[in-house]
């Protein structure tokens, strides 16, 4: 089989590194020049993803970044006859619509932060108020990742709905927003393949969003990632499958737009109970990483099932695994000589257990915000 690989950060090169080992796939081919995925030996994909997947005889598209599945190339790959991993673009309005994914929850039955949807300001500032001091406000749209603002005072608050009404976050991601309480509590990441009708988990992730130790810094989209953590166990895993994964599977169905592909959700353990604080409908980044070495089956089974409707009824099989993304100081400057003990092993571990992904090299016109596809890894 030859597999296409939509997108070129961190995230694409651990699939495309998982994917190149099974025993099914003969080419791995990408759409965007990552030096880590064009080392597996494919061709870079040009033009029209679709045409080039129909001319090349691709036999499995997967579709990494949010904004494609958003703008419908999952749908325009179904109608072309063409298996692909990622849900339709009515099904990823769970992530391109922080109000849609928020009102599906609170018609589900699933925990969740109190909120409030907006299109105008004078109503975004009254709830602003409503809520008191500290809230979260959310750009409504994709706005890769920075349209989030937890706010600690009034004052913060009322100045993100400015910003994200005057379109900072970008036009389409700042025509409504979301009001919302602000949660407490540590927070972790729970995927899980789904197939329309199931919700498979995988083990529970947490990222280290900040730039520097200590959780200081501004947001990255992810510094990298432990799998599992500590305070996470099976028991967790089981109540967010049956409280919160299948729930939004079953409640898609019921709409009639039924979710296939892989969905996150991103969930505060509060003294309550776990509280969603949003849903992704592609794997995060750093996330996938640990999740692709730490599998101990064949992905492109579970990708196929998941795209025609037939996953597995038993639990996947994981084993321990390494998995690091070493960091500069600022995207354009190389990661300093790392000296832990960690770092210092690595190198003598086998391939089989540890690895280091690469995201897309970062033009140097593009270097002036820090984002997790934008460091060295």
């Amino acid at each position: 089989m030859h597999v296409l690989i939509v997108g070129g950060g961190g995230r694409e090169h651990s699939l495309g590194w998982k994917i190149a080992r099974s025993p099914l796939v003969r080419r791995v081919s990408t759409t965007v020049p990552n030096p880590g995925l064009l080392s597996l030996g494919g061709d870079l994909a040009q033009g029209d993803p679709v045409s080039w997947a129909r001319s090349h005889g691709i036999g499995l598209v997967v579709v990494g970044p949010e904004r494609p599945l958003a703008d419908g190339l999952v749908d325009r790959l179904n109608s072309a006859g063409i298996p692909a991993f990622g849900p339709s673009a009515d099904a990823a309005r769970l992530e391109s619509s922080k109000a849609f994914a928020k009102s599906l929850m609170d018609d589900c039955g699933i925990p969740t932060a109190r909120w409030s949807g907006h299109a105008d300001a004078a109503s975004a500032h009254a709830a602003v108020d409503a809520l008191g001091a500290s809230c979260v406000v959310k750009a409504d749209g994709l706005a890769a990742g920075k349209g989030v603002v937890v706010a600690d005072d009034a004052d913060a608050a009322h100045a993100a709905v400015d910003d994200v009404l005057s379109g900072r976050y970008g036009k389409d991601a700042g025509a409504r927003l979301i009001v919302e309480e602000r949660l407490a509590g540590p927070e972790v990441s729970i995927l899980a393949l789904c197939d329309g009708t199931r919700a498979l988990p995988l083990l529970p992730a947490r990222d280290h969003k900040r730039r520097f130790d200590g959780d200081r810094g501004p947001n990255t989209g992810g510094m990298g990632a432990i799998c599992p953590p500590a305070d996470v166990d099976a028991d967790l895993v089981e109540s967010v499958r049956r409280d919160v994964l299948q729930p939004v599977v079953d409640g898609m169905a019921r709409r009639g737009t039924p979710f296939r592909g892989v969905l996150y959700a991103g969930l505060m353990l509060t003294p309550a109970g776990p509280r969603v604080l949003e849903f992704n409908v592609r794997f995060g980044d750093p996330e996938c990483q640990p999740l692709m070495l730490m599998l101990d089956q064949d992905l492109v089974p579970l990708l196929l099932a998941s795209a025609t409707g037939r996953l597995p009824q038993g639990p996947l099989r994981w084993r321990a695994a390494v998995s690091w993304s070493p960091r500069g100081p600022t995207p354009a400057q190389a990661p300093p000589a790392c000296r832990s003990p960690v770092c210092q092993r690595v190198p003598r571990w086998t391939a089989t257990n540890s690895s280091f992904f690469k995201p897309v090299p970062v033009p140097k016109t593009a270097r002036s915000s820090p984002r997790g596809g934008g460091y060295w890894t």
